[in-house]
């Protein structure tokens, strides 16, 4: 069994991206070829913004946006301990302060009654995370946020393909972010991220900087880099987007299902919630135990494959410790990262694999 089956997904496609991929090598314009932009119309296209910008990786686009709005030392931005290091690590990258808010327990999304109490004349950006595949409240970030003449930057890494109130995931607020890493909801096969703005001259200043700095060639306005995504990796989602918004309903369908059968008013077992007015990608499906890693070791027995997001916090990691944190300052998110465990979850999982994965949920617990 599969923990996220891409073989099945490439059986299922592979008419589709091995002609994509071939007409790359054939055509050769292997960095910025045709593929870029074609991408970027149907990405922007399909959030509902003006510019979708590919880049390197999913972090790279965090870093990408921060140096476009200006981001530097002396500054803060507040974002969760409780996600992968990419949402803090390119604050330092950038010579800025994490400063970390909880999350709540319910969505593991960051706790917005204690946003206002992070912020200080310092902050200059709040960087949401849109964890496991469901947005935040971004009506009341968004909110808070402009009342303090604050930028807000979505990390969608892992719920491009949800939506919120109506409104596409990376559409909601001034910068969406997302990753394309192959175990994401739309992956590549490699690294691969992109920016999501309405803002043009933001638009034209992210493009700059994932090309060094330019819009054209020998012109550099702005200090950047080198963040461009490989056309390859293009041409491989180009191939995969048309059958996008029925894996999104797969997962949906999917992850309701694991939720009607985990759900036991008795059980240990915690099911995640989708909240009122979001849809969820479900690009792990994590549920909660307090014994989990006993549960673990018994799925693992049983053939059933886990993986753990994230089992230290933010404020955990050596390297933030500068910020003078301690343990017991974010309880919600030190006890998730104590009772997480996500489950096989992705667009071909059928019903009897998911009947194998319960039955050994509930024979584990």
């Amino acid at each position: 069994m599969e923990f996220i089956d891409l073989k099945t997904q490439y059986r299922r496609y592979q008419t589709e991206i091995d002609a994509r991929m071939r007409a790359v090598l054939q055509h050769g314009h292997f960095i910025m070829g045709p593929e870029i932009a074609e991408l970027e119309t149907a990405l922007a296209a399909y959030v509902g913004v003006k510019h979708a910008i590919t880049v390197a990786s999913g972090t790279l686009s965090l870093e990408i946006a921060l140096r476009a709005l200006g981001i530097g030392p002396g500054d803060e931005v507040i974002t969760v301990p409780f996600t992968w290091i990419s949402s803090a690590e390119v604050i330092l990258l950038v010579g800025a302060k994490p400063v970390f808010v909880d999350i709540t327990a319910a969505d593991y999304a960051i706790d917005t009654d204690r946003i206002e109490a992070a912020i200080t004349p310092r902050t200059r950006a709040i960087i949401p995370v849109s964890l496991f595949g469901q947005m935040p409240d971004y009506d009341r970030i968004n909110a808070i946020a402009a009342s303090r003449h604050i930028v807000v930057i979505e990390d969608a890494a892992q719920s491009f393909g949800a939506t919120q109130r109506g409104r596409r995931s990376c559409g909601v607020t001034r910068i969406g972010s997302t990753s394309c890493f192959p175990a994401k909801p739309l992956g590549c096969y490699g690294d691969g991220g992109a920016l999501f703005t309405s803002d043009d001259a933001l638009a034209d200043k992210m493009r700059a900087i994932r090309t060094h700095g330019g819009l054209k060639r020998h012109d550099h306005p702005w200090v950047g880099m080198n963040g461009r995504f490989d056309t390859l990796q293009a041409a491989v989602i180009l191939a995969k987007f048309p059958h996008f918004q029925a894996e999104v309903e797969a997962r949906n369908r999917i992850g309701a299902r694991y939720t009607e059968m985990l759900r036991h008013p008795t059980s240990d077992l915690r099911p995640p919630l989708c909240t009122p007015g979001n849809t969820h990608v479900y690009a792990q499906y994590t549920i909660r135990a307090s014994n989990r890693d006993a549960v673990g070791e018994k799925l693992k027995a049983a053939g059933i494959p886990t993986a753990v997001y994230y089992p230290k916090c933010l404020h955990e990691q050596p390297v933030f410790a500068p910020l003078g944190y301690k343990m017991g300052d974010f309880p919600e998110s030190e006890r998730a990262a104590r009772e997480v465990i996500s489950l096989p979850m992705h667009p071909f999982l059928t019903e009897k694999e998911q009947d194998q994965i319960v039955e050994a949920v509930r024979a584990a617990n």
